[in-house]
């Protein structure tokens, strides 16, 4: 459980040092630094994706549920933001994304912590939180295609997405490459810089996620494979530095009217939305399992993490209004503060005597 306060902590002293330090020389390096450490994240959230392919349309409801889990906390974060704060309802359905992604490295690891591995509950989770990311990062192409209108580069984008798409079914875990902690954080390195070169030459303003996501897919997944406490701590590093690196982000941001009161007031709002909006899955699977374990389904996709914090950074590209990135930021916050407490919950669910509702 320490590290999901380190995560915490991390980035509420990033947003510190981003409100307190000039980083305007540096700002291109922390860019291309934190894009690599996202497109790292992404390629292990790549690498453990899997798809039987002989039984796709088992996936069919898995996957409406889990897009739904992330839709309904993006409408009602973005409905608050377009109705609280003087924003286009472009711009409301941009940051609003922040809230969909659930936390899967995070979110695995303290299940598996908590004995729950061989669990109803950890299975479907899996799935499902997969498939939450999957769908975050495919509606991002659809969210530059609001914002920015339809011109030929985002048509060329939808292209470029269908591409990868048929890329990552068609050649899925099927590359053999080397896939330890130094060698995936090499992928991410070589794929920012070329990403960020086509952006600079004016070719193709593809965010990192798709492609990062799509490169983790091909590559060959290792079974069972037991890091070795140097590679464990190597990753921990990198996304420690992530978090921090997503605070750095934050622009400098100009209160106003807003008192302290006002701004925790927002943020719990933001964060009780956020996480009512995941409840989705308790009305699902009641032929299969007691109301106890959709509850504690529902809970387990509370966690937030690297892929809402990726979401956060790129908003930042798109010129919001300060204030509105630094309460995305601070529910983000709140959300892995509790991440415990989710689990923990998760936990006495699961404990109880199971009576079928």
């Amino acid at each position: 459980m320490h590290k999901i306060f380190i995560y915490s902590l991390l980035l509420i002293i990033g947003i510190t040092v981003s409100q307190t330090a000039h980083l305007a020389p540096y700002q291109s390096y922390l860019h291309f630094f934190t894009l690599t450490l996202l497109a790292y994240i992404m390629i292990e959230v790549g690498i453990e994706f899997d798809l039987n392919k002989k039984n796709l349309k088992g996936y069919g409801k898995d996957y409406l549920i889990a897009m739904t889990a992330a839709t309904f906390p993006w409408i009602f974060c973005s409905a608050y933001f377009f109705l609280c704060f003087d924003l286009t309802l472009q711009q409301s359905a941009l940051i609003g994304r922040f809230a969909a992604p659930t936390s899967t490295g995070l979110l695995f690891a303290m299940l598996m912590a908590a004995g729950l591995a061989g669990t109803w509950v950890f299975k479907k989770v899996r799935i499902l939180a997969i498939f939450d990311d999957l769908d975050t990062v495919l509606f991002i192409v659809p969210l530059q295609l609001i914002y920015i209108g339809l011109q030929s580069q985002i048509i060329f984008i939808l292209l470029i997405t269908i591409l990868l798409l048929i890329v990552a079914y068609r050649y899925l875990h099927r590359v053999s490459l080397p896939t330890n902690k130094l060698c995936v954080f090499i992928y991410a390195l070589l794929l920012t810089g070329l990403v960020e070169l086509l952006k600079a030459v004016d070719v193709l303003d593809l965010e990192i996620l798709l492609p990062a996501f799509v490169l983790g897919c091909i590559l060959k997944a290792p079974h069972k494979k037991i890091e070795r406490p140097i590679a464990i701590k190597f990753d921990n590093s990198l996304k420690f530095i992530y978090m921090f690196l997503v605070g750095c982000s934050l622009a400098k941001i100009s209160f106003g009217h807003i008192s302290w009161m006002a701004l925790s007031f927002h943020v719990l709002i933001l964060t009780i939305l956020a996480n009512l909006g995941k409840l989705f899955p308790m009305f699902c699977y009641k032929k299969e399992v007691s109301l106890r374990e959709r509850t504690a389904l529902s809970v387990a996709m509370w966690p937030r993490g690297e892929v809402g914090a990726g979401i956060l950074m790129i908003s930042t590209q798109y010129q919001l209004p300060p204030i509105v990135l630094e309460l995305a930021g601070l529910s983000l916050t709140l959300n892995l503060a509790l991440s415990g407490a989710f689990i923990y919950l998760v936990i006495w669910l699961m404990k109880k005597p199971f009576k079928r509702t």
